[in-house]
């Protein structure tokens, strides 16, 4: 227990955490960091020998020095990056679209408020790569089809570009997030040929459950985002014909554990968010056992190291308190002792009173 305090002090977390208007690491900043940049700066890959799944790690930096300076947002090059334009070289997160200013804000304000990160909030991707199988592999000799080049072509003049992850390859990715309310399931259904996606992103989007039976073709896909969407359950179902995912996020759905049962066949599973879902402890453990090597990102951790470090305060306070009481005990029966004492002394002034008797004597002589 002393530890856990030792280490928030250390970040100068101990008071802040607790605070309301104070930016919250688990709520505010680790979900975007894990949505935006663990991909290029995460476990399996690091850009510029940067890592920013751990406090540790990026504090630590890669070429361009430390990820951020806490409380001097000026000087955290994370928040410089994330901040210019997508044309510059120098902008982040590299393979993704720009943050929303509402992210970058939070994020800057985390800075300044001294970047509370709690050195034991070690973030899913942080961890070695569980032993399993290995990595799907993708078809060799896969070549787009005209039905596909006509879906991609359609998709661009309504604003929607789905992009080569890499060059000389034919897997795309699309990312609609920025896009937001203006893509439904309408969209969806003209996404349903493009079946070299492997990263697909519908984040904060108005797909519903019946959109994602859209997807069942796409057997190639590995990624999929589907935080902040009326997703539930039953949409889940539709996932099953996906035997190459590898990631899913399901961040603030209305997804529970009976919703998990559906993802138990994905051999291929390695990381799943369901922050502020429904799902339960009790059902990502289900999960785990059904698939030992996913990661489940629960946020559990951080909510359970907040209830500690409140725990271990409450505790520090009452012993304060305590030994105050005891130290005014001490000084009080300390006085009534000196006060009995005084009592009981003889009165000296009494003592040097001449006699009277022996005055009137003097007197007479």
């Amino acid at each position: 227990m002393k530890t856990l305090l030792a280490i928030l002090a250390a970040a100068g977390a101990a008071t802040s955490l607790a605070a309301a208007d104070k930016v919250d690491f688990a709520k505010d900043i680790q979900p975007v960091l894990q949505q935006n940049c663990f991909k290029c700066h995460g476990a399996e890959k690091q850009k510029g020998k940067l890592r920013l799944d751990s406090r540790e790690a990026a504090l630590k930096g890669g070429k361009g020095g430390p990820a951020f300076v806490a409380s001097d947002s000026a000087k955290s090059e994370l928040l410089r990056r994330i901040s210019l334009p997508k044309t510059d070289d120098d902008f982040m997160p590299t393979e993704g679209e720009p943050l929303p200013k509402e992210q970058i804000a939070l994020i800057k304000k985390w800075i300044e408020e001294g970047a509370v990160w709690p050195e034991s909030a070690i973030v899913a991707s942080a961890t070695e790569k569980p032993a399993g199988p290995p990595a799907p592999e993708l078809p060799k000799d896969f070549k787009p089809s005209g039905a596909e080049q006509k879906a991609i072509t359609a998709l661009a003049q309504k604003g929607i570009e789905v992009r080569a992850i890499a060059m000389n390859t034919p897997w795309r990715e699309a990312n609609l997030r920025l896009l937001g309310t203006n893509v439904n399931d309408a969209t969806l259904a003209s996404l349903k040929d493009v079946v070299s996606l492997v990263d697909l992103n519908l984040a904060t989007t108005r797909i519903t459950d019946k959109g994602l039976e859209s997807l069942k073709g796409l057997t190639n896909l590995m990624r999929l985002h589907l935080e902040l969407t009326a997703v539930t359950d039953a949409g889940l179902a539709s996932l099953k014909s996906l035997p190459n995912l590898t990631y899913l996020n399901l961040y603030s759905t209305k997804v529970t554990d009976a919703g998990l049962e559906h993802l138990k066949g994905m051999k291929y599973l390695r990381n799943l968010y369901v922050w502020q879902s429904k799902v339960t402890e009790a059902g990502a453990k289900g999960l785990k056992a059904a698939l030992p090597n996913v990661e489940v990102s629960t946020g559990w951790d951080i909510a359970e190291l907040m209830k500690k470090v409140e725990e271990e305060k409450k505790k520090a306070e009452d012993e304060k308190r305590k030994k105050e009481e005891e130290e005014k005990k001490k000084k009080e029966e300390k006085a009534a002792a000196d006060k009995k004492a005084a009592e009981k002394k003889p009165d000296a002034s009494a003592e040097k009173k001449p006699d009277a008797a022996a005055e009137k004597k003097d007197d007479k002589k």
